[in-house]
């Protein structure tokens, strides 16, 4: 009889299809007192990197400098057997050259803000692009969750 775990667990495919399917990550880095800190971003996918552009000011970017370990949370469902969910823990890369996090921030604002005119993002991105660092994850231990293979409701 199989574990409980092994029956929700999803595949390679099914967790980056889920990850694709949504539009917010919730982000933890590690203050300097040791608490976390977190906090929903938007996102885009790379060859299974998950990347997200902030203000290199940024409290998260702080804290990523000082400490690198980071945590994201991909969830939804309303109800127990429908949750599903994708655990990510790895090491944070960040990039501050301003050509690479222009670029990651255009696709980043397509992605996310589909109705915005190429001017309009071109604009967006050149205002800020020395002000913004690029946070790029590459999965280090996946965890992940789907309810609906379970055949009993809670």
């Amino acid at each position: 009889m199989p574990k409980r775990r092994e029956m929700i667990s999803m595949d390679e495919d099914e967790v980056w299809q889920f990850i694709e399917s949504q539009k917010t990550v919730q982000v933890s880095s590690i203050n300097r007192d040791g608490s976390p800190h977190l906090v929903p971003m938007w996102f885009f996918v790379s060859d299974k990197k998950i990347i997200l552009v902030s203000y290199t000011k940024s409290q998260k970017i702080r804290n990523l400098t000082r400490n690198p370990k980071i945590a994201i949370l991909f969830e939804d469902g309303d109800e127990y057997e429908n949750l599903r969910g994708v655990s990510i823990n790895a090491e944070a890369n960040l990039l501050d050259e301003p050509g690479e996090v222009q670029s990651m921030e255009k696709k980043l604002i397509v992605r996310n803000q589909a109705q915005q005119q190429a001017a309009d993002v071109e604009e967006i991105v050149r205002k800020s692009r020395s002000k913004k660092t690029a946070i790029v994850i590459t999965p280090a231990r996946i965890i992940s969750w789907d309810h609906r293979k379970l055949d009993v409701s809670y």
